[in-house]
């Protein structure tokens, strides 16, 4: 590898808004997130799920009436 062109590669930490600290390694000495897999809703298992069902059913009613004009 070539000298001076390279940035500088140190240990550091990185905080989540909820407290966990992850240790790890950047060229950023700190580095502060919102959101980490400590408290994400889909690795806690606290998941909403959307009722994907319903939105097509509505989807097809609404537009229901452009699709037998068109035959």
């Amino acid at each position: 590898m070539k000298e001076g062109i390279h940035p500088n590669y140190q240990p550091t930490k990185i905080v989540c808004a909820c407290g966990n600290v992850i240790e790890t390694g950047s060229v950023r000495p700190d580095i502060r997130v919102e959101i980490c897999s400590g408290c994400h809703p889909f690795f806690t298992g606290k998941q909403k799920l959307i009722d994907t069902a319903g939105r097509i059913e509505r989807f097809r009613k609404k537009y229901e009436k452009f699709q037998t004009a068109g035959k």
